[in-house]
C-alpha cells in the first residue's frame, strides 16, 4: 500500500506538466491506482476483522490513517485534473493557431499547482514515516505489556504452588503434633499402669509380712 501511495503521489505531481495523449494516459493510470488502493483498504479491513480482538484497534487505527491518506490523493487528484480545461483550450488554440502557447499566468499556475502538489506529496511521505514510527512503537510498547503479563502470570503460578506447599506442609505438621500428642498420652498412660503395678505390689508384700 505504501508503495501505491508513493506512486500516486509522483503521478499527481507530474499531471500538471502533461498534455495531450500523455495526460490522458496518466490520469486513467491514477484513476486505476486509486481503486486499487481502495480495493486493498476494503481488502485489509476484512482481514482485520478476522484478527484477535486485542490487536483490532491497533489495525483499525492504521487502517483509518491510511483512508486519511487516500482521501487526500484522491482530492489533490480532483485539484490536479480541473486544469484540464485549460490544457483542453490551449491545446484547441495550439490547433487553430500554432504560433500561440501558455500564457505567463497559466504557466504561473501550472507551477503553482506542481509545486503544492509536491509540498502535499512530503508532507504525505513524512506523516507515513511517522505513522511507521509510531506503529513500530506502539508494536514495542505491546510486546512489553505481553512480557510483562507473562511475568506476573508465573508469578501468580509461583505463589499458588508455595501456597499449596504451605498447606501440605501445614497438614504434616498437624499430623506429627497429633501423633506426638498419642505418644505423649500412650506413654501416660504407661506409667500410670507401672504407678499402679508398683503400688498394689508393695501393697502386697505389706499385708504379707503382717
Amino acid at each position: 500500500y505504501g508503495v501505491l501511495t508513493a506512486d500516486i503521489t509522483s503521478r499527481i505531481g507530474k499531471l500538471p506538466s502533461v498534455s495531450g495523449s500523455e495526460r490522458r494516459t496518466l490520469v486513467t493510470e491514477l484513476d486505476r491506482h486509486l481503486e486499487e488502493c481502495n480495493e486493498l483498504l476494503e481488502q485489509m479491513e476484512l482481514e482485520v476483522r478476522e484478527m484477535k480482538a486485542t490487536e483490532q484497534p491497533r489495525l483499525r487505527t492504521r487502517l483509518e490513517s491510511y483512508r486519511v491518506e487516500l482521501g487526500r490523493l484522491q482530492q489533490e487528484f480532483k485539484r490536479a485534473r480541473s486544469v484540464t480545461s485549460q490544457e483542453s483550450y490551449h491545446e484547441s488554440s495550439e490547433h487553430f493557431s500554432p504560433g500561440l502557447s501558455l500564457n505567463e499566468e497559466q504557466k504561473q499556475r501550472l507551477l503553482d499547482n506542481s509545486e503544492r502538489l509536491e509540498r502535499t506529496g512530503n508532507h504525505l511521505t513524512s506523516g507515513y514515516q511517522i505513522l511507521l514510527e509510531t506503529e513500530e512503537i506502539g508494536s514495542q510498547v505491546l510486546r512489553d505489556l505481553s512480557q510483562q503479563r507473562e511475568t506476573i502470570q508465573k508469578s501468580r503460578s509461583r505463589l499458588r504452588e508455595t501456597d499449596a506447599e504451605l498447606g501440605r506442609s501445614s497438614r504434616l505438621v498437624q499430623a506429627m503434633i497429633a501423633r506426638s500428642l498419642q505418644h505423649r498420652f500412650v506413654l501416660l498412660l504407661v506409667g500410670i499402669g507401672f504407678c499402679l503395678v508398683v503400688a498394689v505390689s508393695i501393697y502386697i508384700s505389706a499385708t504379707r509380712d503382717r
